[in-house]
C-alpha cells in the first residue's frame, strides 16, 4: 500500500518556501497530495482557480507523484478521504510551532491514525511568507527573491489589473 502525505495551505501565491517543502515532503512519502484550500478568512488575493493552476504549474516538472486538490472542509476530512497515512506541516519559526503544535492536537483528538510531521523550513527560505510577499509586491517591492519568475509575473499581472490591490 502507497504511503500517502498530504500537504495543505493556501498557497496565496505559492512561494520558495512552500516548494522546498513539497520537494522534501515528496521524498518522505509515495504520493503526496497538495491541498489548496479555500480559507476565505485569509483574504486572498487569488482565486482558488488560479492559485491550483499555479501550484500545479509550479510543481509539474518535480520528481515523486504530486497531485493537487482544492478541498473546502476539515483538513482531518480532507486526508482521510485522499487516505494519508501524514500531514505534512512546514515550520518558519517559533510562532509557527505554537500554532502548528495546538492544530496538531486538535488533528490528533479528530484521527490519531494521521501523523503529523514538521520540516522545518531551509535557512535561507525561513522569513518567507506569503502574506508579506503580497504585502512588498503592492508597494511595490522587489519579490523575485521569494517566488519563482512565473508566480511573481502572476502576481504583477494581479496587481497591474486592479484585482489584488
Amino acid at each position: 500500500m502507497d504511503r500517502i502525505g498530504v500537504y495543505p495551505g493556501t498557497f496565496d501565491p505559492i512561494t520558495l518556501g512552500h516548494l522546498d517543502i513539497i520537494r522534501r515532503g515528496a521524498h518522505l512519502v509515495d504520493r503526496l497530495v497538495i491541498g489548496v484550500t479555500t480559507n476565505p478568512s485569509k483574504e486572498p488575493m487569488f482565486a482558488i482557480g488560479e492559485r491550483i493552476h499555479m501550484v500545479r504549474r509550479e510543481v509539474a516538472d518535480m520528481p515523486g507523484s504530486i497531485a493537487v486538490v482544492e478541498f473546502d472542509s476539515l483538513l482531518m476530512d480532507f486526508a482521510e478521504g485522499q487516505g494519508a497515512a501524514m500531514i505534512i506541516r512546514g515550520l518558519r519559526a517559533v510562532a509557527d510551532f505554537e500554532y502548528e503544535f495546538q492544530m496538531a492536537g486538535m488533528n490528533q483528538q479528530l484521527n490519531d491514525d494521521i501523523e503529523t510531521v514538521f520540516l522545518m523550513a531551509d535557512v535561507s527560505l525561513q522569513p518567507i511568507a506569503s502574506r508579506l510577499v503580497k504585502e512588498i509586491a503592492r508597494y511595490g517591492g522587489a519579490i523575485d527573491k521569494f517566488v519563482t519568475p512565473a508566480v511573481a509575473a502572476d502576481v504583477k499581472r494581479h496587481l497591474e489589473s486592479g484585482a489584488g490591490a
